[in-house]
């Protein structure tokens, strides 16, 4: 199986460095063109950073474009979309990368810095996503991604900001991929582990931290956009290594309702946390299904005979 994006069009947001610029690489190597997308300069110009990327790509002999958008606000969005239709007539892929960082403590961090990452990130998603979602729906195929971040996923010290707008992400691709799976859109998360200077920190054998290279990321980000990539995914990647995260829930307990008081609550926790029996829910009602049948079935209902 030889993967190729042929005939495609794939949006990369802050693709001029890093990550974006990796995975913006790799899906022009492999046919696709690529709007490379990185915040533009104060006087309007393009990003140099974003134009390196286009000139390397042509230089391979891809097809790719700059742009400048301010994933941020949603007419700079769209007229970047626009951009896109107007050139190839369609976008096949949306990789929603661009981020920043605002880290510290949170009773150090300020609400402008909170709302600022909330912005760039959820908002950011968002806008791309609205922008192509009526066009994907009508082509009946598409792939975004979304890159959400273990410091959502499980926290970190210094980043409430940062893992609140990951972790809203996920709720975001929860409910996207059941809404496009009729038309073909297939959407996904993206959990990736960098270098960084924390890393370094951790990790003093520069052999070990010469693995955690972009490319390994990207390998992830491939397998996610591909025609038989997974729907509904959180993919952690990162040095070679790879692996899916799940949210499930555990079987439970049930409290009839002369014994619901948080002592009888606390006292059974035991038991409500025990995850031998836990499932992943793929949808909310599902979550609110499973109550009922317990409630129902300690009156002698069996809900699943109607």
């Amino acid at each position: 199986m030889n993967i190729r994006y042929d005939n495609q069009v794939a949006i990369v947001t802050g693709a001029g460095a890093g990550l974006g610029r990796s995975h913006a690489m790799a899906l022009a190597a492999r046919g696709a063109k690529v709007v490379v997308n990185d915040l533009g300069n104060a006087d309007g110009s393009l990003s140099q950073g974003a134009l390196d990327v286009v000139a390397e790509i042509q230089k391979a002999g891809g097809e790719a474009i700059a742009n400048g958008a301010n994933v941020a606000n949603i007419k700079q969005v769209q007229t970047m979309v626009e951009e896109a239709m107007t050139l190839w007539s369609r976008v096949d892929i949306l990789v929603n990368n661009a981020g920043i960082l605002r880290d510290k403590s949170f009773g150090k961090m300020s609400i402008e810095d909170f709302q600022l990452v909330l912005d760039v990130h959820v908002m950011g998603s968002v806008n791309c996503t609205k922008a192509v979602w009526d066009i994907m729906k009508q082509q009946n195929c598409g792939r975004i991604v979304m890159t959400t971040s273990s410091s959502g996923l499980y926290g970190n010290f210094g980043q409430a900001n940062y893992g609140a707008a990951k972790m809203a992400l996920v709720g975001f691709m929860n409910t996207l991929c059941i809404e496009g799976q009729k038309n073909n859109i297939k959407v996904n998360c993206l959990s990736p582990t960098a270098r960084t200077a924390m890393t370094e920190e951790l990790i003093e054998d520069k052999r070990v931290l010469e693995l955690m290279t972009v490319e390994s990321v990207t390998t992830a980000l491939l397998a996610l956009v591909a025609e038989n990539g997974p729907n509904r995914a959180i993919l952690g990647c990162g040095a070679g290594g790879y692996a899916r995260a799940v949210i499930k829930e555990t079987d439970g307990i049930y409290l009839p309702p002369d014994q619901q008081t948080p002592e009888n609550l606390l006292a059974s926790w035991d038991a409500l946390e025990d995850q031998s029996k836990s499932e992943e829910l793929v949808a909310g009602w599902m979550q609110t299904n499973k109550y009922v049948a317990k409630a129902a079935a300690s009156l002698g209902i069996n809900l699943a005979k109607g």
